[in-house]
């Protein structure tokens, strides 16, 4: 069996899918209450474990003995001392009609399924109740919103500074540990701390401390177990840090960052890391890391160093293993699991204050209080920040592969800060006057007279806004381009304001500022030459995007007798040659 109940003391055993084993006990400060019914609740709960069920990790098995505890401390608070088939279904709507958690509800009657599918221990009616509806649904799952700019700033300094200034150290303790013949007639100086940590480890300390006792350890070295292994071996804090910061450098889900291992990095070169990581342990996923990223990365193996050394064996290919001098409740030292939510709101809570100026600075929010640590948000904010002039690639190599697109783009990634979308409001304002510009018809003049041209087109002269001496230049040929004449080269309307207009020749048949007379009638004859070369050598798909419209207003200034008689094109077309020296063409514009 992949779970069994273990009875003295009472607690369960198991062996996941990836080869881990667990063992828990249900209580360890104080005995097991209401012992026959939590038996029964954990023998339900191994029935839960893969392959039988879904559990599948520490995690998810912790659940489910949080939920055994919460629930036999209520039952004795109310009096309640018999077994499993003791349960009424007023007592079950009591207890969970007190604001129970939606998973330990969720949990507490599976466990109370499973249990009655073995033994068959719950009447009908309690059945019929524990397989109904919840009563705590929980809250609906939303979009994570980005940080603020303000407060992304101040996250990242934190980090930066924390683990720059915890580098520093440690490698200053390196060295002079490693320049040091021993620890020396005096184990008071922290150099002999360094030389003991470097060459015997952890364990021998932390042995000594507890044969010893605290107050004959202080004595002999002159502070305390922590401080001796200070800096050598990182703390918690600190890993805490290089896991936010690499979390902001890469948008890597948070599981996945835990999960990391040495296995998972594999070097591209002398500068480039391609990262494979693992997100709900159902689908691999790799990111090349950038520069930033890499260089963390590189830190932390670093300074990491001395204490995967002398790591358990198992443990050693793991990423983050980190060392707990108190040990967990459990009695583990060193781990390998991702620091719990407490521990990152006690990390917050310690890195509060403010500048002089009573403006919020390090982990503090842009209300004045805690900046709320969601390490989603952190990947949210990174996708919603990234410079993305610089990408290439598909966007699908970060995201969740446990997750539809839509649900990724609805959680993550449409999320934007004021900056972002005032720029995209700027880009559909710019894009819906393209369109408006699109629509208005061309200005053809079919002779030159500049009072046909005052007459005829009043509302393009108040728009175009050219004096006399302007109007006169535009008619003459002074500001002629290659298929009309411009009415502001240095306007800007495809290129930055106050240089040269870089539009290519056909983009002025759809141009505002351009002005068609006859004697353009040869060049706008050479284009549509050139446009029904480019359709011989394109397929339909590839010839609309790129040229139908500008095809389609060309048709509609050379349709004869709207603008120009069926003589003058004629005269005109006398002029072309059809070939592509004819035109002002880039050498990947050319007709092959």
């Amino acid at each position: 069996m992949p779970a069994t109940v273990t009875l003295d003391p009472l607690g369960v055993h198991c062996i996941f899918s990836d080869g881990s084993e667990y063992r828990r006990r249900l209580r360890v400060r104080r005995p097991v209450e209401l012992p026959g019914l939590a038996r029964t609740l954990l023998e339900g709960a191994t029935d839960l474990v893969h392959p039988h069920g879904q559990v599948d990790s520490t995690g998810g098995f912790d659940l489910y003995l949080t939920a055994v505890r919460g629930f036999t401390d209520w039952l004795v608070e109310f009096g309640f001392s018999g077994g499993a088939s003791d349960l009424t279904r007023a007592l079950l709507a009591r207890y969970w009609r007190q604001g129970v958690r939606s998973s330990q509800e969720s949990a507490l009657r599976a466990m109370l399924r499973c249990a009655d599918d073995q033994d068959q221990i719950l009447a009908p009616d309690v059945r019929a109740f524990v397989d109904g509806r919840l009563f705590n649904t929980g809250e609906l799952y939303g979009s994570h919103q980005p940080y603020s700019e303000a407060e992304w700033a101040r996250l990242i300094r934190t980090c930066r500074d924390e683990v720059d200034g915890a580098f520093r150290a440690f490698c200053a303790a390196r060295e002079q540990a490693s320049s040091a013949d021993g620890p020396g007639a005096s184990l008071r100086e922290r150099t002999a701390h360094h030389w003991l940590v470097l060459h015997h480890g952890p364990g021998p300390l932390v042995n000594e401390m507890a044969d010893r006792g605290s107050f004959p350890f202080r004595q002999r070295y002159g502070v305390g177990l922590r401080a001796v292994l200070d800096p050598l071996i990182p703390t918690l804090d600190v890993m805490i840090a290089y896991q936010l910061l690499f979390g902001a450098y890469t948008g890597i889900v948070p599981d996945g960052i835990a999960d990391l291992g040495l296995d998972d990095i594999e070097w591209a070169g002398d500068e480039k890391i391609l990262l494979s990581y693992v997100k709900g342990r159902t689908a691999a996923e790799s990111l090349a890391l950038s520069r930033q990223a890499t260089r963390l990365l590189e830190q932390w193996l670093d300074h990491s160093a001395v204490a995967r050394r002398f790591a358990p064996e198992e443990l050693r290919p793991e990423l983050w293993v980190r060392f707990t001098p108190s040990g967990t409740w459990a009695g583990e030292r060193w781990l390998a699991k991702p620091a719990t939510r407490l521990s990152i709101c006690d990390w917050v809570e310690r890195r509060q204050a403010v500048d002089e100026d009573g403006h919020p600075a390090q982990m503090t929010g842009d209300d004045g209080l805690p900046l709320a640590l969601h390490l989603h948000r952190i990947r949210t904010t990174h996708d919603a920040l990234k410079d993305r002039s610089h990408w290439r690639g598909s966007r699908r190599s970060t995201l969740d592969p446990n997750r539809s697109p839509g649900i990724e783009g609805d959680h993550y990634l449409t999320n934007t800060t004021p900056a972002q979308r005032e720029a995209v409001e700027d880009i559909i304002a710019q894009a819906q006057e393209d369109l408006v510009r699109r629509a208005l018809p061309p200005l053809v003049l079919a002779t030159a007279e500049m009072a046909d041209l005052v007459e005829n087109y009043p509302e393009h002269m108040k728009r175009l806004g050219l004096d006399d001496e302007a109007l006169a230049q535009l008619l003459s040929g002074e500001r002629d381009v290659f298929t009309a004449a411009c009415g502001d080269q240095l306007s800007g309307l495809h290129g930055p304001k106050g240089k040269p207009c870089p539009a290519r020749p056909w983009v002025c048949l759809l141009c505002p500022l351009a002005l068609f007379a006859p004697r353009h009638l040869p060049n706008l004859l050479r284009l549509r030459a050139f446009f029904s070369r480019q359709w011989q050598q394109m397929t339909t798909a590839e010839f609309i995007p790129v040229f139908g419209p500008y095809a389609h207003r060309l048709d509609e200034i050379l349709t004869p007798g709207r603008y120009f008689s069926e003589h003058a094109l004629r005269a005109a077309a006398a002029e072309v040659t059809d070939c592509d020296v004819e035109l002002p063409l880039r050498p990947e514009e050319h007709t092959v």
